[in-house]
């Protein structure tokens, strides 16, 4: 029996007693670019090919990977989070593959994040995607039946912590994370990965682990400086809450994500003047922050490619707001959500074959360079029309006007940019600034403009 893996299947209700840790936060990506691609059930030697081709040009810091582990066999995407041991055998290539993958990706200057499913094994039995055999409860040479919680029936009750962390999400056996052949032999995992060149980990599902229990398994990681970028989806008065988290790293913030497509489709964008803590979200110092991400744009909770400018207007106000790490999801088209990628993952050419590769969207790779000539920079200069069109800038750096007006607007702005000629990246127009700061454009409904100082010309 294969059970689809989605977080969002559980309804949020909860809340939570704040649990403080001894490891250090490892704050947003360290060095100048802070911007991840995550190349959704892309194959290596596709994600390889992007590094050399877009993300390294583009200014991408780092690309993600959906998960290497050997899985159970199908070809919806989540037979990827139903791990049946952690040899890099599933369908989107070998060690070999990924190895130089990660040299590749390395030598664009691109750093390599791998989702990393730990809380849980499978929901059946069968053949892995490398050969293993195994049963639920039975993983021969890696786990049996000792190695995983006594609770073994599906979480129903997220206002109890012990079942949210003890108990199975969605019928997938979940590890014992407390027991000490675990912790080491997931730490072995993560520390094989980290010998291929791996330079950080998404860590699914970790909601459903003890945030104790990932601390005492980073600590055990040959690089415990590693990037973390931890998912735990906030709900409302539950058990388990995100803070609980930021001691051992970055934590995703689901709300910026749900908010965002409710501003966008609903509200006025005037309204994210204040957006991020301002809100009641994490410390932007420990926040990861998207638009949707492959759960997401499939159940509903947010924006998705089929939402159009909305979708691309929402990516271009993340990648200029000085709030979290941003990660660009980029998968594929879908009609039936557990549609696995095209190709078994290979990618000849963005926009074909279903691919989307939003990643490469002109509006939204032009940010990348954005948010990185500002690095660092306050907002400036905010404006706003009380409704749905708004203007900012970062310092001396950089300024960004959207609007999401049904008509065009035409305004003279004023920046803290120094006097010249600044190329609009969004058009590859050429935009000039006075002595005093100002300039004057005019902007189609829907459309965007951005100057930074990374670009005096188009």
């Amino acid at each position: 029996m294969t059970i689809r893996r989605s977080l969002s299947c559980a309804a949020a209700l909860a809340a939570a007693a704040s649990v403080a840790l001894a490891s250090p936060a490892v704050a947003s990506p360290p060095g100048t670019k802070d911007v991840t691609a995550v190349l959704f059930e892309w194959n290596f030697a596709s994600v390889a090919k992007e590094c050399t081709n877009t993300l390294g040009p583009a200014g991408y810091g780092y690309v993600q990977v959906s998960p290497p582990a050997e899985h159970i066999q199908g070809s919806q995407w989540w037979t990827s989070y139903q791990p049946v041991s952690y040899k890099i055998a599933g369908r989107l290539g070998d060690r070999a593959a990924f190895q130089n993958m990660v040299n590749t990706c390395h030598a664009a200057g691109v750093k390599v994040v791998v989702d990393t499913v730990i809380n849980h094994m499978s929901a059946g039995s069968g053949t892995g995607t490398g050969g293993s055999s195994y049963t639920k409860y039975d993983y021969p040479g890696l786990y049996s039946v000792y190695d995983f919680d006594d609770c073994m029936s599906e979480i129903t009750n997220y206002r109890d912590r012990w079942n949210v962390q003890r108990c199975e999400l969605v019928g997938l056996a979940d590890l014992d994370t407390g027991e000490e052949y675990v912790r080491r032999t997931i730490a072995g995992y993560m520390n094989d990965l980290l010998s291929l060149g791996v330079d950080g980990f998404r860590i699914d599902a970790a909601k459903h682990m003890d945030a104790g229990d990932l601390a005492n398994i980073k600590s055990r990681l040959t690089n415990r400086n590693a990037y973390w970028k931890q998912e735990v989806i906030h709900g409302a008065g539950e058990a388990v809450q995100p803070g609980e988290y930021t001691g051992n790293g970055d934590v995703q913030e689901f709300r910026y994500a749900y908010d965002l497509k409710r501003v966008f489709n609903n509200e006025k964008l005037a309204y994210l003047k204040n957006y991020g803590e301002g809100w009641g979200y994490l410390n932007s110092s420990v926040a990861g922050v998207f638009v949707d991400n492959h759960d997401t744009e499939r159940n509903g909770s947010t924006l998705n490619y089929k939402n159009g400018a909305n979708y691309t207007l929402a990516h271009v106000f993340m990648l200029a707001w000085p709030y979290g790490a941003p990660d660009i999801n980029s998968a594929y088209e879908w009609s039936n959500i557990d549609a696995g990628p095209p190709n078994g993952g290979r990618v000849n050419a963005c926009w074909q074959d279903g691919w989307k590769c939003q990643h490469a969207w002109p509006e939204i790779k032009s940010m990348v360079a954005f948010r990185n000539a500002t690095r660092g920079q306050a907002v400036t200069n905010w404006w706003d029309n009380g409704n749905n069109a708004i203007a900012f800038g970062r310092g001396n750096k950089g300024f960004v006007a959207i609007n999401h007006e049904p008509g065009s607007l035409t305004r003279t702005y004023q920046t803290s940019l120094p006097a010249g000629t600044y190329c609009n990246v969004q058009n590859n127009t050429p935009v000039t600034v006075n002595s005093a700061g100002q300039f004057t454009a005019t902007l189609g409904s829907n459309t965007a403009l951005a100057l930074h100082a990374g670009r005096s010309g188009c």
